[in-house]
């Protein structure tokens, strides 16, 4: 039986640890205690699953005992069955989490590890691209449309950092995808994407073209990518809104400048420096394992580059026709209609299509 309130002790002493601005300096301590957090969270989450399930199993003894209503009873005794049964459930996952915790230094998934050969998460960016603001509310529905179809898969989404734009449009927004086959099925996802139709702002009714980029990085698994913390310059500023104008007076987000290789990734998303470090050192991760790998595959051939079906960020890889009902996947010459389906989440039959070449 996992020992929730010493879970919730060391939690607490970690979360004080790392807020101390000194600590920032020993970036290897920081990123281990980090890990510990992160994982401590998910098994106090766990605690408050099984507490509201022990509530709802006392409620329906209550019922029972009462037999007041003889439905009413018979209602409660069914879900009594499957109350005990998903308490066991979380039990046994939040033992997991616990175990993990004392024997290995990363956190464990309840729902089992992605296979050695593919990233168990990746990280995905959108930039806005021609287009002005329309290009932005057209970044936005890329990022919707990718929400919509991760939750219908059961993935976990968390934003890392993002840029709105004036309207509900994003300049960029960089997130992070995980929980299942995520890889397999975002890395299609990777390279330009067209829209055509007649933008919010457009009072003349023509119709324009629009593009955003989306970006696919595997996030690198533990030790996969090493960072001397030399190496890093981290700055703190005021989070910004649209428009530019700062939004929270206390310096709480975070740019972080990779010095050999001149990449700086930013995050703002969070209240606090802690997350924020976080999600930036997340980012950073993932462009220099991108880095590594775009420099393995220069010593590659030529052929065997060109066996390798991964879509730089450049290529035009599908158009969003509004006006017509129409999306086509240029690489495969194939259309579906039921646009907006598509852009509320269905993009399975367009994924599937995909990944059978």
């Amino acid at each position: 039986m996992v020992d929730f309130e010493n879970v919730k002790k060391e939690y607490d002493k970690l979360v004080q640890q790392l807020s101390d601005p000194e600590l920032i300096s020993d970036w290897e301590r920081f990123k281990r205690l980090s890990e510990r957090k992160n994982l401590l969270e998910k098994i106090i989450e766990k605690g408050k699953e099984i507490l509201e399930i022990k509530n709802k199993i006392e409620e329906n003894k209550a019922i029972i005992s009462a037999k007041e209503d003889s439905e009413l009873v018979s209602l409660a005794d069914e879900e009594l069955i499957s109350l005990k049964e998903k308490e066991k459930i979380l039990e046994n996952e939040s033992a997991a989490f616990d175990n993990s915790s004392k024997t290995s230094d990363s956190p464990c998934s309840a729902q089992g590890e992605a296979s050695e050969k593919e990233p168990s998460a990746v990280i995905v960016e959108i930039r806005a691209g021609t287009g002005g603001e329309e290009a932005s509310l057209f970044a936005g529905d890329l990022f919707r449309m990718y929400s919509k179809y991760g939750t219908s898969l059961g993935w976990q989404q968390k934003i890392l950092d993002s840029h709105p734009s004036e309207l509900r449009g994003f300049k960029e927004i960089i997130f992070e995808l995980k929980n299942g086959n995520v890889f397999s099925k975002m890395k299609f996802e990777a390279g330009v994407h067209r829209v055509q139709r007649t933008p919010e702002t457009e009072k003349g009714g023509r119709i324009h073209t629009s593009t955003a980029s989306v970006a696919v990085l595997p996030k690198p698994k533990k030790a996969e990518i090493e960072i001397n913390p030399q190496d890093l310059k981290i700055d703190f500023y005021g989070s910004s809104g649209p428009g530019g104008q700062y939004v929270q007076k206390r310096h709480t987000a975070v740019r972080i400048t990779h010095l050999p290789t001149g990449i700086i990734v930013t995050s703002q998303t969070e209240r606090n420096q802690l997350q924020n470090k976080e999600n930036a050192m997340a980012i950073l991760e993932a462009k220099l394992l991108e880095r590594k790998e775009m420099a393995e595959l220069e010593k590659l051939g030529e052929k065997r580059r060109s066996q390798i079906k991964r879509a730089k960020r450049a290529e035009k890889i599908r158009t969003y026709n509004f006006p017509q009902d129409r999306v086509t996947d240029h690489r495969i010459k194939k259309s579906w209609h039921n646009i907006e389906d598509i852009m509320a989440g269905r993009l399975e039959p367009i994924i599937k299509a995909l990944q059978s070449l």
